[in-house]
């Protein structure tokens, strides 16, 4: 048997379910900050804030990738800067080389040059971040992706610094050796022939002195008269002499020639340095011009690529807020409004609570009159 209900029943039973439908909706929205929760909500909003949200998680993937590029190339650029104080410093040195006229000075500061440079090629190499070097050359190539679908994207070139001749044109210098003859004072007086002899020392072939080597010279007497020739140093223990030059193959020979003819003793080791000219150390300083311009040159390079991947990872940042702040306004329920709503249904379903009792006692008063 059907129940039968007033249509005042009936009206008020339906607004009241009516409204305990919306009253639910209105609770699930504050429980869940959303107001479209399901495609069945509102189809339209739901599928494009599901794709401005995938939008703005693809490219916060990315975000690590370019946090991850920007400290890859500042270890560059502050490698670079070092490298372009240590060439500073090697150019110290040519200079100090030209202002120089000793040639012992010279080759050390030739040597301290040389040191320079291995620490330049030696830095070059410690300035990876993360595997990648941008100073070690091939295979350093960095690739900086902007975009989710990978077709914006910046390549900062590798440059190799780890071999200074080949990229800055800075090569090792040779230090230099002096030419050296070394005899016995017994050799060196044996070879005298008669008070006509004399002694002539050359360097290079280039006649620089010549001493009486007559019977009545003493050993001291010859090593010193050597001595006191300039570019020339000559020192003896008592037993053995030794004759330096400086600037070339130092030689010794006599012009008496006879059987006990002293013959010609010549140093067989000289070795020019790169620093004994002040043509070579202008050729240098010329060099290291040429190299510090080509640091500083590249340091600007690597400057305008830490700058656009900078000012993208910014953008990249602005645009995930931007997507996900699109997305919300489809989707998020507004908090204040919905706990507006919720005390108006509130109250509502109490009104139509008690209308619902009010119909109910018209059809109770019929079994009054039974």
């Amino acid at each position: 048997m059907a129940i039968q209900l007033s249509a005042a029943v009936r009206q008020n039973l339906s607004a009241l379910q009516s409204t305990a439908d919306m009253l639910g909706k209105t609770q699930n929205r504050l429980s869940t900050g959303l107001k479209v929760n399901s495609a069945l909500d509102n189809p339209g909003s739901f599928f494009t804030s599901q794709a401005l949200n995938s939008r703005a998680s693809d490219l916060s993937s990315l975000l690590d990738d370019q946090g991850q590029a920007v400290q890859t190339l500042k270890a560059a650029d502050e490698g670079i800067q070092a490298i372009t104080k240590l060439a500073e410093a090697a150019k110290g040195k040519a200079n100090q080389a030209l202002q120089s006229s000793s040639t012992a000075d010279r080759r050390k500061f030739a040597g301290e040059y040389n040191e320079l440079l291995n620490q330049i090629e030696t830095l070059a190499k410690d300035s990876g971040y993360s595997g990648k070097n941008l100073l070690a050359g091939s295979g350093n190539d960095l690739s900086v992706v902007f975009n989710e679908s990978g077709s914006s994207k910046s390549t900062v070139s590798a440059v190799d610094f780890t071999d200074s001749s080949s990229a800055l044109g800075l090569s090792d210098l040779t230090i230099g050796t002096s030419g050296t003859v070394a005899t016995t004072e017994t050799a060196l007086m044996a070879g005298k022939e008669g008070t006509t002899d004399k002694l002539e020392i050359k360097v290079g072939g280039v006649l620089k002195g010549t001493l009486d080597y007559g019977s009545d010279a003493s050993a001291s007497d010859i090593v010193a008269g050597i001595n006191a020739i300039d570019g020339i140093t000559a020192s003896s223990d008592g037993t053995n002499v030794s004759i330096t030059s400086e600037s070339g193959q130092v030689s010794i020979d006599d012009t008496v020639t006879t059987s006990s003819d002293l013959g010609t003793i010549a140093s067989t080791n000289f070795t020019a340095g790169s620093f004994d000219s002040d043509s070579s150390i202008n050729a240098t300083l010329s060099s290291l011009t040429d190299a510090l311009g080509t640091l500083r040159s590249q340091a600007s390079t690597f400057g305008t690529n830490l700058t656009v991947v900078e000012n993208r990872q910014n953008f990249t940042k602005s645009m995930i807020n931007t997507l996900q702040e699109g997305a919300g306004k489809l989707t998020l329920a507004d908090s204040n409004q919905e706990g507006a709503n919720l005390l108006a249904l509130q109250t509502r379903q109490s009104l139509a609570s008690t209308s619902l009792s009010f119909a109910s006692q018209a059809d109770q008063n019929v079994l009054r009159l039974l």
